[in-house]
């Protein structure tokens, strides 16, 4: 997984821009889903998605700092009991509340507090890539490397590698985006990217001798937008694809639409030179990971790992990058909410459908799912509320499949609630995207409604025009549809469920009713 991976510059639609063979050659070698949506545009609740198999509105985490419940079960408590060993290198942005554990007397030295830190992976080498001095821990290991090496600030995550360095020597800080022009101040062989790669083929060797699970999450390309050279200067502003917006988003626009767009962030990228300078500089980190992911599959076909390895390539977002005049991400474009997936089955059963496109509509709550079928576990149906994608894989084309995909937001702690004047409780949206429509609700507000057949660059929102008020009204009865559809009842296996009603009161020597 990436952090924050555009989309459309892996496709690049026809222009010449990004390079990436070895995310290629995975797709010509399993199913590329281009359809596939996160279940929320904003790090947190995306990944807590992935990792429980579950919508947004299941499993609580609605922002960045929101804990996970104690009792919500994530792929490692699903992998672990299959004989897996489940870990991560780089960042998972999930945690569970320790204090609450603490309360409850449990060992804060156990694995399951240790990994209740990292989104239930063992934390081989947990790297959230986000350490400036308040938040620099003791002990973290990329930190620690870098010290090793030679590479002697206080800070040399935000020095060094998020900081860039001009040829006179002096160091310019990555927090800034004018600064993203100049190299970062250390060796590509030593950057965030390499290291994680290098500390994954540590994993796959330590783990040679039985089955295992490898969430690699490289942070890049997030902020602080810096690359090592030569990935900072590969790309220039001739190779930007052109942006996508138009006046009339701006003279017409949805309030929470508005307000996200005066945030500073969307100012800065809605400047041509913050784009020419800064855009060419992420397709860089991009770039760098693309040659890191050749260095790891041919480490991995060196141990002929591509035999039985199943390999998923996916983001938990996307970025806005000065389209529709916003920044980051959180709404819900294709170029905030729309993932790039790629899914590599090794099994024959697979054959028929490598290097095939599936358009079918895919969530990153499917990602669960098809581990444990892969892995040749049970579907928990009384939590999992995604689907196996293995079928589309190993047949081409499945029957029965969704009809529509969801993706919320929650925008209370982001800065578009003070400029709206809500409060916490006010700020939530739901997108509903069917093979034609894309629907959102918000409260306190109007829904937008884009025609993504007629209008597939969401230029032309339509959810005020009294003369779509029919398919609004088609839309939103979807969103009751899908609550209905919500798996709240955890307390329960769905087998136990089955067998409750009064036969099973009667052999416990319960009557009720009886004359």
């Amino acid at each position: 997984m990436c952090d924050q991976l555009r989309y459309d510059y892996l496709s690049c639609y026809g222009h010449r821009s990004l390079q990436t063979p070895n995310i290629d050659s995975l797709a010509e070698h399993g199913v590329t889903f281009t359809n596939a949506y996160c279940q929320a545009p904003l790090c947190a609740p995306s990944r807590a998605s992935f990792y429980s198999g579950r919508y947004m509105t299941s499993h609580g985490v609605m922002g960045n700092n929101d804990a996970t419940r104690l009792d919500e079960k994530m792929m490692s408590d699903y992998l672990g009991p299959l004989g897996y060993r489940t870990a991560v290198v780089g960042k998972t942005h999930n945690f569970k509340d320790l204090a609450t554990m603490e309360e409850l007397g449990i060992d804060m030295e156990s694995k399951l507090a240790k990994t209740a830190k990292t989104g239930g992976f063992e934390p081989y080498e947990h790297h959230e890539g986000l350490y400036p001095d308040p938040l620099l821990p003791k002990n973290q290991g990329y930190t620690d490397y870098l010290r090793n090496l030679g590479y002697g600030a206080d800070n040399p995550w935000d020095r060094c590698a998020n900081s860039g360095v001009d040829k006179t020597g002096n160091l310019h800080t990555g927090w800034l985006l004018r600064n993203s022009k100049y190299p970062a101040a250390i060796d590509e062989a030593h950057s965030e990217t390499a290291f994680c790669t290098q500390r994954a083929m540590d994993f796959i060797d330590e783990s040679a001798q039985g089955p295992w699970c490898l969430h690699l999450s490289y942070i890049k390309p997030h902020w602080p937008l810096i690359a090592p050279a030569p990935y900072h200067n590969l790309y220039g502003h001739e190779d930007l694809q052109p942006v996508l917006r138009s006046d009339l988003e701006r003279e017409h626009t949805h309030p929470v639409y508005r307000a996200f767009m005066r945030q500073e962030y969307s100012r800065a990228y809605c400047r041509e030179d913050v784009r020419e300078l800064v855009v060419p500089v992420y397709m860089g980190l991009i770039k760098q990971i693309d040659d890191h992911l050749g260095r790891l599959f041919d480490f991995m076909r060196a141990r002929n790992l591509f035999e039985n390895t199943m390999v998923v390539f996916t983001a938990d977002h996307g970025d806005y990058l000065g389209d529709h005049w916003l920044a980051e991400k959180d709404l819900f474009h294709d170029m905030s909410a729309k993932l790039p997936l790629i899914v590599f089955n090794p099994r024959a059963k697979a054959d028929s459908t490598r290097g095939s496109q599936c358009t079918a509509l895919a969530e990153s709550i499917d990602i669960l799912p098809s581990f444990i079928d892969f892995a040749g576990g049970e579907f928990c149906n009384e939590r999992l509320e995604g689907r196996s994608l293995l079928p589309w894989l190993q047949h081409g084309d499945v029957g029965d499949w969704r009809e529509f995909t969801i993706s919320e937001t929650d925008y209370a702690d982001r800065g578009a609630r003070a400029l709206l004047g809500l409060e916490p409780y006010q700020c939530r949206g739901i997108m509903v995207r069917s093979s034609r429509w894309k629907y959102i609700s918000y409260q306190e507000f109007r829904p937008q409604l884009f025609n993504m057949m007629d209008d597939p660059e969401e230029l032309i929102d339509l959810g005020g025009d009294p003369a779509y008020q029919n398919i609004c009204s088609e839309m939103k009865e979807l969103i009751f549809q899908w609550r209905d559809s919500l798996k709240s009842r955890t307390g329960m296996t769905y087998a136990e469920v089955k067998k409750q009603g009064p036969g099973k009161d009667e052999e416990n020597g319960i009557f009720i009713g009886r004359w």
